[in-house]
């Protein structure tokens, strides 16, 4: 125990006096430890629990009852009152529906005292437009509502000309005594408070008293109740067999029981702990990889002292416990800093993070978690050490301390364990085959697969090192002295490169991976007008004077746009009958695809974007203009019509067509004229406009259409959206951290071992540049060698996520080939733009000053 004690106090004043390594250790050590937790706890605190919610959703009350649908047909709910599914219905169509009043429930309550809400969403005029937003009309006043909305400033409403906002609001610019105008109709409310719901503090919310925003159907759909007796899991059963749902504090804070709950996708979780589990290897191994090389330019610094220890006495295995002893001693203060700058991470980001509408839980630490990550952290210390721990205990006393240093203290170095790591290889390159032939989670199962290439690669980069040191004859005179130092410490060499290899693998997998199914996706698209344009359209049972309002409220906005008119079949009620195209099949790349537009000249000239001669002349004759030829059947369109909404029946329309090109090549679908569906009998409304017009902001042009009627929706039409940009640019970056720090610790050591070469090629006469270029060629060597390698795994890799993110559309049922694209200034940037920026940094940062060294005969 003393022992143990002694080397930890020795690598605790060691560790305070290199503290620019100690602290390059640390971060290598503790990043990981600080993301898992801070991971772990975000994700956890953002998980808003039943109980953690309970004062949120029912106040004070005993239970909060919500009324699913109009009817009181039964259902089937979870324990909380979250989710519910129809019950048995079973005799329940042979009774008559009953509707809902708060007279008749507060009857089958046996006389509970209820207060009714309705929460729902409408409209409100900001400084720059009409902005949906969520609305909350009950009286929080009441002493059953208490705590559902925590009071920030003012007061709740008292009467209906006056509104509560949320915090949202009010940093958009809402403040207390304003006057905002609320749905479309812009109703003026006075705003007299600010109150937040501390679960969801990213919500725009209004708040009002029941009716004064709504003035028509606002009859209640939840009401809080102070019922005789509280409800349990047979009461909240008898009220779901009426179609209710109830959300109970008696059965909440008695927690769930097996019973109760609904069936869990237990695949799914054990998929989440097979992705948990696979990255905590590979930022455990990388880290290992990454500090092992640090730890052994400690070694290098400090092998006097260790021999100093030596000659007085001290054994190998004291040696070994000395550094072993850093491990735990960096590793320990990584994970003592990590652990609390995680949690304290996430405690700070969580409410940035939920006032994007993410709930917002207490602050929730799960111990388990982060107590496993917190010994990923020592382990990961312990196992960095234990190379340079073999090292120390081998290092020769006598060839130290008088100055011959040389390669005391290397392991032999045996080219690597190759056949472990063709095994290795070649297992992972048939697991990679293999999963791509499974049904289920392709992408899981290959980046398990990309694991086993990793650790055969890691055995093989030995050997690898010494294949590129081949190269050496032929280069100028600072490589060649780099790469035969590299290749002659392989051991130190080949660990950095591992890790660069390992990182860079990563990046190139993810960069070729999302590039193709950009690329396969891009193939695939097909627009449904010309690029730049936009189509308003409607939801089902629009009628003429509302549309009517539509048409006035585009004109006003878009003075001197033409609104080009598309109409739709429709059956009773003015439901809309989708009319659609018959044996859509996949013969090819992209399946057809498109929808059937139906109208005149000005419709198919604006699907065009020209006019076009011949498809117009085909159009007056009564025939369809089609503008994916696949969709053709011997030169006839067939379109099927429902005989009547939800219904699996169809009318079949033969439609003589023609072939033409849309305004883009890609474009699908049809434009037939309305004669054809006249001449069958059915009824035509225009319920789509067609404009030449890309709004600047799109969201907020929806929401100003949805104020002047909420069945009303626009859709721009943007073309294929490159959207993997962020994603490569944040690969690269975190492929740089780990490759810059890889390949500093390696040169790090490089230079401590090089130092007497380096002094006397200074001696005879070597120039201070070259000093700095053989550190420099030192750098790049190493990460030139890490990237290659991972190059070559991680295209592999990449092409065989290509076909796993592919494999969901086919699955959905289209089909098509993948394309498989390479990023190649990103990959540029990799293999080439890493290593020269490592060369160059760690050229410019070498110290060119020497001293000459006495030697013992």
């Amino acid at each position: 125990m003393s022992a143990f004690t002694a080397a930890l106090r020795v690598s605790r004043r060691d560790a305070r006096r290199f503290k620019g390594r100690s602290a390059l250790i640390v971060v290598m050590i503790g990043l990981p430890v600080l993301v898992f937790t801070a991971l772990f706890t975000g994700y956890r605190t953002l998980q808003v629990s039943p109980l953690e919610g309970l004062t949120t959703r029912i106040g004070a009350a005993d239970a909060r009852i919500s009324a699913v649908g109009s009817t009181d047909f039964p259902i089937r709910q979870d324990f909380s009152g979250d989710a519910w599914t129809p019950g048995d219905t079973a005799g329940a169509e042979q009774r008559e529906p009953q509707q809902r009043t708060t007279d008749k429930l507060r009857a089958f309550l046996g006389g509970a005292r209820l207060v009714p809400f309705r929460d729902t969403n409408v409209e409100a005029r900001l400084a720059d437009g009409y902005e949906r937003m969520l609305l909350l009309e009950g009286d929080l006043r009441d002493p059953l509502a208490r705590g559902i909305r925590r009071l920030t400033e003012g007061r709740f409403a008292a009467t209906r000309d006056e509104i509560v906002v949320a915090p949202a609001l009010a940093d958009a610019g809402v403040r207390v005594g304003d006057t905002l105008k609320v749905t479309r109709w812009d109703r003026p409310r006075k705003v007299v408070g600010i109150a937040e719901n501390p679960n969801r503090p990213g919500d725009m919310e209004l708040i009002s008293l029941p009716g004064s925003v709504l003035l028509k159907d606002n009859a209640p759909n939840f009401w809080l109740a102070d019922t005789p007796a509280p409800l349990q899991w047979d009461d909240v059963r008898r009220l779901n067999a009426v179609g209710l749902m109830v959300s109970s504090r008696a059965v909440i804070e008695a927690g769930e029981t097996p019973g109760d709950s609904y069936l869990r996708d237990e695949r799914l979780q054990n998929d989440t702990l097979l992705w948990v589990a696979t990255i905590v290897i590979i930022v455990v191994m990388e880290t290992v990889l990454l500090a092992g090389p640090a730890f052994a330019v400690g070694l290098r610094r400090r092998r006097r002292e260790l021999a100093v220890i030596a000659a007085q006495g001290g054994s190998a295995a004291h040696l070994r416990a000395i550094v072993l002893a850093d491990g735990l001693v960096l590793g320990g203060a990584a994970t003592v800093l990590g652990v609390p700058l995680g949690v304290g991470g996430a405690w700070l980001a969580a409410p940035y993070v939920a006032r994007s509408g993410t709930p917002l839980g207490p602050l929730d630490v799960p111990w388990g978690q982060v107590l496993g990550v917190a010994a990923l952290g020592l382990v990961s210390g312990l196992v960095a050490a234990v190379v340079p721990a073999v090292q120390a205990a081998r290092q020769s006393p006598v060839q130290v301390l008088s100055g011959r240093e040389g390669e005391v203290g290397e392991i032999r170095a045996r080219g690597g364990r190759p056949v472990l790591g063709l095994v290795l290889v070649l297992l992972g390159l048939g697991a990679t085959a293999a999963a791509l032939l499974v049904t289920h989670e392709r992408r899981l199962a290959i980046v398990m697969a990309s694991v086993l290439v990793v650790l055969g690669l890691v055995a093989l980069m030995p050997r690898l090192v010494r294949f590129m040191g081949r190269l050496a004859p032929g280069l100028p005179l600072p490589a060649r002295l780099s790469v035969r130092d590299a290749v002659r410490h392989r051991t130190r060499t080949a660990s950095a490169a591992a890790a660069v290899m390992a990182a860079t693998m990563a990046a190139v997998a993810v960069g070729v991976g999302v590039t193709s199914a950009n690329a396969t996706d891009e193939a695939r698209y097909q627009p449904l007008m010309p690029v730049g344009t936009t189509r308003v359209s409607t939801f089902d049972g629009i009628d003429d004077a509302a549309w009517a309002k539509v048409r006035d409220a585009l004109n006003r906005k878009l003075p001197g746009v033409e609104l080009i008119p598309g109409q739709a079949v429709v059956g009773v009620e003015r439901l809309a009958l989708t009319a659609d195209f018959r044996q859509r099949v996949c013969r090819e790349a992209v399946c057809p695809g498109g929808r059937v537009m139906i109208g005149d000249e000005r419709l198919l000239a604006f699907q065009q974007g020209r006019h076009d001669t011949g498809a117009a002349s085909a159009f007056a004759e009564g025939k369809a203009v089609v503008f994916d030829g696949r969709l053709l059947r011997d030169g006839v369109l067939e379109i099927e019509v429902p005989l009547k909404m939800d219904s699996e029946r169809v009318k079949r329309i033969r439609v003589p067509a023609v072939v033409a090109r849309g305004a883009d090549a890609r474009q699908g679908g049809a434009v037939v004229p309305s004669a054809v569906f006249t001449k069958e009998g059915y009824k035509l409304v225009e319920h789509e406009l067609y404009l030449r017009y890309r709004p600047a902001d799109e969201e907020r042009f929806e929401q100003d259409l949805l104020a002047v009627d909420m069945r009303v929706n626009a859709q721009v039409e943007l073309g294929h959206v490159d959207r993997d940009t962020e994603m490569l640019v944040a690969a690269l970056a975190l492929t740089a951290l780990l490759v810059l720090g890889g390949t500093f610790a390696a040169t790090g050591l490089a230079a401590a071992d090089m130092r007497r070469d380096l002094d006397t090629l200074s001696a005879v006469g070597g120039a201070r540049r070259t000093r700095r270029l053989v550190v420099a060629a030192q750098a790049a060597f190493v990460a030139g060698v890490g990237t290659l390698v991972g190059l070559v795994a991680g295209l592999v890799t990449g092409i065989a996520l290509a076909f796993a993110m592919n494999s969901a559309f086919v699955m959905a049922g289209m089909a098509g080939s993948t394309v498989i694209a390479a990023p190649w200034p990103y990959l540029a940037a990799i293999v080439l733009g890493l290593p020269l920026l490592a060369a160059l940094v760690a050229g410019g940062f070498t110290r060119t000053r020497w001293t000459p060294a006495r030697r013992l005969a």
